[in-house]
């Protein structure tokens, strides 16, 4: 039995509820759900859920950290169970990818997520991440203020179902 990490990175907090950077964290609850879990411990700057899925014991968690600080979370967690960063997934938004392209790497820098590049700069670019996509608006100058606004109806469903789409992505992965 291994143990295996599963990030979900988002900004903890009701106010970022509902907005384009909180895609880990709609990922990585919907994961819970689906093995029936619930998310009710606080450690390592985290919210955790611990579960077992195909015979491994699988960590899901939400760090509490402002995002570009989840690389701190992430390091304790590894730290604490021994586990290797290439056992590690990440869900996470990715304004370079299209509205609710999903898109799987096995390693790579930050690119443009300041959450990521805290991580690699903790732990290195040896991780899986799972990336959502959701472009870009126009209407936004800054984009630190688009991905950090409500996201409005006509993209809830796309980006619900990007979600899902992530989650299977990541349990085919642990069926390997």
């Amino acid at each position: 039995m291994k143990t295996i990490l599963v990030v979900g990175l988002g900004n903890y907090g009701s106010e970022y509820e509902n907005t384009y950077h909180n895609m880990g964290f709609c990922a990585v609850d919907k994961l819970c759900n689906k093995l029936e879990d619930m998310f009710t411990k606080k450690e390592c700057k985290a919210m955790t859920c611990h579960t077992i899925y195909n015979g491994d014991k699988i960590i899901l968690a939400k760090p509490l950290t402002y995002m570009n600080l989840s690389g701190l979370a992430v390091q304790e967690l590894l730290q604490k169970y021994k586990i290797p960063p290439q056992n590690m997934y990440v869900f996470c938004d990715d304004i370079d990818l299209p509205l609710g392209k999903v898109r799987f790497r096995e390693k790579g820098s930050g690119g443009t997520h300041n959450g990521l590049r805290n991580i690699v700069q903790n732990i290195g670019e040896n991780f899986n991440r799972i990336k959502i996509g959701i472009g870009r608006d126009p209407k936004f100058a800054d984009l630190a203020d688009f991905v950090i606004s409500k996201i409005p109806n006509e993209n809830k469903t796309i980006l619900n179902t990007a979600c899902d789409e992530a989650v299977d992505i990541l349990l085919k992965q642990l069926e390997k």
